[in-house]
């Protein structure tokens, strides 16, 4: 009946462009909020949400900041500098939004964890021509190649050695305020970064440095996104353009790399839209930036499509006879906190990417390549909305002879995912995909890493990896990081397996990966030491019971849909991936979840009794750790 009462006010002051007290409206909706349980409350919270956003949009902006504010989830400047940023861009979503659409229930399962998702939409895709009766290459048996693969580097110009690393904000490091200066905390930051605060230039300067003196002669270089650091309420179009710039102009030190496009490489977060928004929206800026670096770096004219939408490919000759194609897509128009992908009603292909990238590949396909495809946000997490994952997993199935491996980033953390050409078997001698999930250099979730993949020169199929860390828990890593060897996948896998894989020359297979999760279930140890391995050892969180169960589930589900993950009533805490409610809540330290649809998710979250349930809901859904 409030709710009732609410919307028809709602309704008056937009009709009669009278006063409103913004106060007392924000008041409503946090009650709204705190008072949403299921998929009916969620939808009430929307429609108090489009009340207000047909007020316009400074009002808009002004009540959901007086929303945050009476929630206390961030402090006063954070919740404003995030609200004027995005809140424009929800406010137009929310005028053009159909409650109780498949769009709207797609908000309430993917932000609030209100709703269960809807059933996938059925959308065919055209193919050029019908699958060739073709499998993966074998093995060359030659020399393999090296490639680097680092991503989430997020470094922060602004970091300051001796401020507070204990402070209030998303991101530390920085003075804040005077008593956050070096010299007034007793929690100062060390000169290589701290796991409270995103990297300082010294800790990617070192990375650079011992990936030159580790491997000096690697073939190429791939960066799976996100440049700019987590200040989400104060980062403008000028500071992505000059972080972009800035780290693309260091990393060309290494020599070949290709690049993707990462959720925190635009402004405001998140929010990347198609080019059928209004103009004074538009990502032009985005884009032509990469461009250029996508061009500097790649050292191909073809990088410059990246203009179109931010995706690009570029071949780089093979050796034997056999070139590879490596693809580059925005991941970000299928990543659940991205405001425009929310247009209602949800595109089936935003601006034709999936038709260019069918294209692409059945041009490698033609032309006897391999490919990579390399992207920011995995398809199988509950980040990636599910229409797109299972459309985008059809065509890995069409084109799995050519696609070599797919390569992520985003999560922070150490993990892979199995696409399969039936998910209903999903067993090795359905295993067509294998998708690499690299951790971050920046040490919010763990200690700093980069990769090095031996990749066969003829086939480009992974035969190997090898992490490498800089042990950020050692009090020696303040005077320099020093970088070693972590694990390598085979040396570290392939022994438990049956026959053992243990030729240098052997691939990495998709079956290879589904059998090592079948060693995760048959033996609790070897889950347990992957379960660490994914932090590097930092902070491991338990894991037993259903937990192992669930994380199995998404290792093999490059399908999104079938990832085992179950909307929570009051936040979905699988895309938070912490281990306890306070960590998840009180920092946005990692990409999932940052921005204002994660503040809205934190604020129904801690008033459905979170804390109390947290053991019961971390056990059923098998949540990893990452700060």
């Amino acid at each position: 009946m409030r709710a009732l009462a609410l919307i028809t006010a709602l309704a008056t002051l937009a009709t009669a462009s009278a006063t409103y007290d913004k106060r007392d409206l924000a008041q409503e909706i946090w009650d709204d909020i705190k008072n949403a349980v299921d998929c009916a409350g969620c939808q009430v919270v929307l429609t108090a949400l489009k009340g207000v956003a047909d007020l316009g949009t400074t009002a808009f902006v002004d009540v959901l900041t007086e929303v945050c504010n009476i929630s206390g989830k961030e402090d006063s400047d954070v919740c404003s500098g995030i609200i004027s940023r995005e809140g424009p861009v929800l406010d137009y979503i929310l005028q053009h939004l159909d409650i109780g659409s498949h769009t709207s229930q797609v908000i309430c399962a993917s932000a609030f964890g209100l709703c269960q998702y809807p059933e996938v939409r059925t959308y065919n895709l055209t193919f050029p021509k019908p699958k060739p009766n073709t499998t993966r290459p074998e093995p060359s048996g030659e020399s393999p190649i090296q490639v680097v693969h680092f991503s989430d580097t997020h470094v922060d110009l602004s970091y300051e050695t001796g401020s507070n690393y204990n402070c209030t904000k998303p991101i530390c490091c920085r003075p804040y305020t005077a008593q956050d200066a070096p010299g007034n905390t007793t929690t100062p930051c060390g000169p290589y970064g701290n796991t409270k605060c995103d990297a300082p230039l010294s800790l990617e300067e070192s990375m650079f440095a011992a990936i030159k003196a580790l491997n000096p002669q690697p073939a190429f270089s791939i960066y799976t996104g996100d440049v700019v650091a987590h200040d989400i309420w104060l980062v403008d179009q000028n500071e992505v353009i000059e972080d972009l710039n800035a780290t693309y102009d260091r990393m060309a030190g290494l020599g070949l790399v290709y690049a993707a496009i990462g959720n925190h490489d635009t402004a405001p977060v998140n929010d990347l839209p198609t080019s059928n928004i209004p103009s004074e929206y538009s990502a032009n800026w985005t884009y032509e930036a990469l461009t250029h670096d996508f061009t500097m770096l790649t050292q191909s004219a073809s990088a410059q499509t990246a203009a179109n939408y931010g995706s690009y490919s570029a071949i780089y000759p093979g050796s034997y006879g056999t070139d590879l194609r490596v693809i580059s897509y925005n991941s970000i128009f299928y990543y659940v906190d991205n405001f425009w992908a929310y247009q209602d009603p949800m595109d089936f292909d935003p601006d034709g990417q999936l038709a260019w990238l069918i294209n692409e590949l059945q041009e490698a396909e033609t032309a006897g390549q391999r490919v990579w495809i390399i992207a920011h946000v995995p398809t199988g997490t509950s980040d990636h909305f599910h229409d797109y994952s299972h459309y985008f997993d059809q065509i890995v199935q069409r084109y799995e002879a050519t696609i070599a491996a797919l390569f992520y980033g985003h999560t922070h953390i150490d993990q892979f995912q199995i696409s399969y050409s039936n998910y209903s078997n999903r067993a090795f001698d359905t295993a067509t995909a294998i998708g690499y999930i690299m951790p971050s250099l920046t040490p919010t979730s763990g200690p700093p890493t980069f990769r090095v993949y031996d990749v066969d020169p003829k086939t480009f199929a992974v035969l190997d990896f090898t992490n490498y860390i800089a042990n950020i828990s050692d009090p020696a890593f303040q005077l320099g990081p020093t970088w070693q060897k972590y694990y390598s996948a085979k040396e570290t896998y392939g022994s438990l397996l049956s026959p053992p894989v243990t030729d240098p020359t052997a691939e990495l297979t998709p079956a290879f990966w589904h059998n090592v999760t079948v060693a995760f279930e048959q033996d609790n140890a070897t889950f347990q030491e992957y379960w660490a391995r994914q932090t590097r050892g930092y902070d491991v969180s338990s894991c037993t019971g259903s937990c192992i169960t669930q994380a199995i589930c998404g290792l093999r589900a490059a399908d999104a849909q079938y990832n085992c993950v179950t909307p929570t009533p009051g936040f979905n805490f699988a895309k938070r991936d912490a281990s306890s409610a306070k960590q998840a809540l009180s920092h946005v330290e990692k990409c999932e979840g940052s921005g204002l649809l994660g503040l809205l998710g934190r604020m129904v979250a801690e008033n459905l009794m979170i804390y109390k349930y947290m053991p019961l809901l971390f056990a059923e859904y098998g949540l990893p750790y990452i700060v």
